[in-house]
């Protein structure tokens, strides 16, 4: 049997539709046991089959919250009059609670949102959040939507956002991003030369844990054949803040 790391967060984007197995997502995230995962492209039938699997298989037990914003059948199959939900979810080792779900005023080709929860993290009471923002090439959505994102985040001295933002590290719409948090690679920031390991096949960062009044740890960006972005988990100490700021990238 597997044991959660108590401070380790991961975000993963499932890509959907991708002829992948949930068995074999569960074993990636079995790999590393965080004690949150933040899934986008999730379905809510593969989500609980992949919590299912996890307890089965690892004996790792996980709350769930959906944050669904489309009910779609070609994606997530189902009867055409009970289609699947579609859109973000978390898994956490600890109880969930103010769990808010929120569809952005306008997602560009399709439907987006986030989902923010309290839960624990490192002994810790965090806000997480987990969102998807609008497709590439289409940034003027996606400023919109850190607008929204950026203002509840501001909320909380401590929280940690993972998520697929579609956007390179020096893209202008993410500086309300790093204005309120920093990059769980240090190394990485919205200057046009920092040095951010991508994270999709196409080998841009398109996916990050932001960090807010946490320190990051250590982190690691892990391959694999079951999406067409990779695995992000990260070790956090939430007792601790980032003593540098982030700036803005213009």
């Amino acid at each position: 049997m597997t044991d959660v790391v108590p401070n380790r967060v991961m975000t993963w984007n499932l890509c959907n539709p991708c002829d992948a197995s949930n068995v074999d997502r569960a074993a990636e995230i079995a790999t590393y046991a965080p004690q949150v995962v933040g899934m986008q492209e999730a379905c809510a039938r593969d989500v609980e089959k992949i919590r299912d699997y996890l307890e089965v298989f690892y004996g790792l037990r996980y709350h769930v919250a959906y944050g669904s914003v489309l009910q779609n059948w070609s994606r997530c199959g189902g009867a055409p009059w009970d289609p699947g939900g579609f859109g973000q979810a978390l898994l956490s080792a600890a109880p969930m609670t103010d769990r808010v779900e929120v569809e952005y005023p306008e997602g560009g080709s399709e439907d987006r949102g986030y989902m923010a929860v309290t839960t624990t993290v490192g002994g810790q009471s965090v806000r997480v959040f987990n969102t998807h923002l609008a497709q590439r090439r289409q940034e003027e959505f996606r400023e919109g939507q850190t607008r929204v994102l950026a203002k509840a985040v501001a909320r909380s001295e401590r929280a940690i956002v993972l998520g697929d933002f579609n956007a390179v590290p020096d893209a202008p719409e993410l500086s309300r991003m790093w204005a309120l948090a920093t990059d769980t690679d240090p190394a990485c920031g919205p200057a046009p030369a920092a040095e951010c390991a991508p994270t999709t096949e196409w080998q841009s960062k398109f996916d990050y844990v932001f960090l807010r009044g946490i320190a990051p740890l250590r982190h690691r960006v892990v391959r694999s054949e079951y999406s067409d972005h990779y695995l992000l988990h990260t070790d956090v100490d939430p007792t601790r803040a980032v003593t540098r700021a982030a700036r803005p990238a213009r």
